[in-house]
């Protein structure tokens, strides 16, 4: 996915996050074959787009000023999503699928159930910038309030484990 800055603006000016756009790229879903292909929805809030690198430090014998540095494996922290809307039903397939909450644990299909998950900032209707999740699953479902006015159910926290964080090109 290439994310398109609109003309005239610098793509290095930092952006407040006013609106974030979620895709569930959900082609390698497993055993539910009735999914889309792809799963959208908004969120207000979302934290935990981070990466750690831990440095490697290796002692050399005759370098006394320190030791020397190198990288080192990365961690990514849990994304957090809060308070969106989304056809909850699949996503609730999907976090089935780990937990087997609708019993129907049939077999080694997890690990086929990860998607990339794509978190977008939008401004004035145009993305910004994007994030993306590879490989990730839910490790945590909470939904929202259940109320009649509306066709959709919000979502209250949905809570990604991850293996991968690029930001997307901008252009």
């Amino acid at each position: 996915m290439t994310v398109a800055v609109p003309e005239g603006q610098d793509p290095l000016f930092p952006m407040a996050g006013f609106n974030f756009h979620v895709s569930f790229a959900t082609s390698g879903f497993e055993p539910t074959a009735n999914l889309p292909d792809e799963i959208t929805g908004g969120f207000s809030e979302i934290s935990g787009l981070e990466a750690t690198m831990e440095p490697k430090v290796i002692k050399v014998g005759g370098r006394n000023y320190g030791a020397v540095q190198r990288a080192g494996p990365v961690s990514f922290g849990t994304v957090i999503l809060k308070r969106g809307i989304v056809e909850a039903r699949y996503l609730w397939a999907w976090w089935s699928q780990f937990t087997g909450a609708d019993r129907q644990d049939n077999g080694d299909w997890r690990a086929s159930s990860r998607c990339d998950v794509t978190v977008a900032l939008i401004r004035d209707r145009v993305p910004m910038v994007a994030w993306t999740l590879q490989n990730a699953m839910p490790v945590k479902f909470r939904a929202g309030d259940l109320n009649a006015r509306t066709g959709e159910i919000a979502i209250e926290e949905l809570h990604l484990a991850h293996e991968g964080l690029n930001m997307e090109p901008v252009i």
